[in-house]
């Protein structure tokens, strides 16, 4: 008999990826304009599941799965080395929002990146949840290919407001 506790989802973070383990549980995360790809093979039941921070590296040091392109080379070669046949992934993707104005849109070039990405491979993309202003959580079933996501909370957008300099000269030491 499982406990309750085994069957706890398997969260994922930034620069993350996982491949769903036998046991059903979903694997999760939270996303901003951050982009979560989940693929898997229909026929097998096997999927995974990434959560990318940019679509390239911007040479600076930082973990291989954070970029679009290394965090799908790293899944999919996960997937076909559990059995999944790479011309039957079905793929299904969230995230990509734009969380801060003003800035540049991150979540659109996160958005962009794997819908190209997934049309160059001629992997199908069967669902996607791209783009707006709210963060979400991401469930996906691997073994199924079963996904939701809840939208959360809009974020409030302040804008601040410099503080007045004193007119007396402030010496720092």
């Amino acid at each position: 008999m499982q406990h309750a506790k085994d069957l706890r989802p398997h969260h994922l973070s930034q620069g993350e990826y996982a491949i769903g383990q036998p046991d059903g549980r979903p694997l999760t995360t939270i996303l901003g304009s951050c982009v979560a790809s989940c693929l898997y093979d229909p026929l097998t039941g096997i999927g995974g599941m990434n959560h990318f921070l940019l679509p390239e590296s911007t040479g600076q040091s930082a973990q291989a799965a954070s970029f679009g392109v290394n965090a799908m080379e790293l899944l999919i070669n996960d997937l076909i080395k559990h059995g999944a046949q790479r011309g039957r992934f079905k793929a299904k993707v969230f995230g990509g929002a734009r969380m801060i104005a003003g800035l540049s849109d991150i979540g659109a070039k996160n958005a962009r990146f794997i819908l190209d990405f997934l049309q160059r491979e001629g992997i199908e993309c069967t669902g996607q949840s791209l783009g707006g202003t709210q963060a979400r959580r991401v469930e996906f079933w691997p073994d199924s290919g079963r996904a939701r996501q809840r939208l959360l909370a809009e974020a409030k957008i302040v804008e601040t407001v410099p503080l007045a300099v004193p007119a007396h000269d402030v010496e720092l030491f």
